[in-house]
């Protein structure tokens, strides 16, 4: 909207950057353009005011298709005046000299006019196609047939209006039957949801069927392991008992020969020592005997005196010990009588 300032007898109106200003009086034109400042007379002026920035309209088309579904289209329509001066012309942008409010509604019945266009080419796309194929074609047909539409149309041409952009979000259903037609796929997912379940709980016992196999194989595994270890301990304290016989067996045959040749040394040194006896007993007997000969033959020759108190004397020496002996003198007369006798 156009700032304007009063006075007594002039105004001054000021533009925005994006507001097309006409300035006539007396049936001619004496400005016009964008961004304009200027003084006039409120009492002979006849101002427009057009905006050639880019507007946004929103709106939605409601359309039947030929199985008499109801479907909604919400449509975003940007569009931009690019000829002022034609649109001023066909147009009311007319401002109160005083207020600078429009005077009229330009723009509603611009959006009014773009809405209209609009709907047509929705509405004839949409009553020759079902429910399914409209919903399945989605919102990209839509889209087209309202460009197309608005591209041809000599009315916005004749106004100066470009459009700029068309955007359809989407093409829905009534609540009710958008929530009927979900319900096969809700069913499908939740079909296969419950597959997806199954097959997890199924996947999860293959799995534990399989760590159960896996744990059972480990213990057979385990066992054998076990049993070759209890057979090789055996066989281990069998050998070990075999080589401790053995070694027993080697140290008593040891032994046994070692006593063997000690019996043998012994019976040897005991053969030794009875020969050398025997020839010491027999070099004694020679010896005793050559010396007993050689007595004899002393003896022989001697006296029978000296023969006889030899034999006193050999006889005094095996006699048992006498502890007193008592001499007579007759006694002692016989022996030195008879003594004197054999002398």
């Amino acid at each position: 909207m156009a700032d304007i300032t009063r006075t007594i007898f002039w105004h001054h109106l000021r533009s925005g950057p994006t507001s097309w200003i006409r300035h006539g009086s007396s049936g001619a034109v004496r400005k016009e353009g964008v961004g304009l400042t200027f003084w006039f007379r409120a009492g002979v002026a006849v101002l427009s005011e057009v905006p050639v920035d880019d507007r946004e309209l929103s709106l939605v088309c409601h359309a039947r298709t030929v199985d008499h579904a109801e479907l909604s289209v919400p449509v975003g329509i940007t569009h931009r005046i690019a000829e002022p001066g034609r649109a001023a012309s066909r147009l009311d942008f007319g401002i109160d000299p005083r207020t600078g409010r429009w005077r009229g509604a330009p723009l509603d019945t611009l959006a009014t006019l773009l809405g209209e266009l609009a709907q047509q080419p929705v509405l004839a796309l949409l009553a020759g196609s079902t429910l399914q194929d409209a919903l399945a074609a989605g919102p990209d047909p839509v889209q087209r047939a309202i460009e197309e539409r608005l591209a041809d149309d000599e009315r916005l041409a004749d106004l100066g209006v470009v459009v700029v952009g068309v955007r359809v979000l989407a093409v829905r259903a009534a609540p009710d039957l958008e929530r009927a037609l979900q319900t096969p796929t809700r069913e499908a997912a939740q079909a296969s949801a419950d597959r997806a379940t199954y097959q997890r709980r199924a996947d999860a016992v293959e799995r534990e069927r399989v760590i159960a196999e896996n744990e059972l194989q480990s213990k057979i595994e385990l066992a054998r392991r076990e049993e070759q270890l209890v057979a090789q301990r055996g066989e281990n304290v069998r050998r070990k008992a075999e080589l401790d016989a053995a070694a027993a067996l080697v140290a008593a045959e040891a032994g046994i020969r070692r006593d063997q040749l000690a019996a043998e040394a012994e019976a040897a040194r005991n053969r030794v020592v009875s020969a050398a006896q025997a020839e010491a007993l027999r070099i004694v007997g020679l010896a005793e005997a050559a010396a007993e000969a050689a007595k004899m033959d002393v003896v022989r020759d001697l006296p029978p005196g000296v023969l006889t108190a030899l034999a006193m004397r050999e006889l005094a020496g095996h006699l048992p010990e006498i502890g007193q002996l008592t001499i007579t003198p007759d006694v002692l007369t016989g022996l030195v009588t008879r003594l004197g006798t054999t002398t």
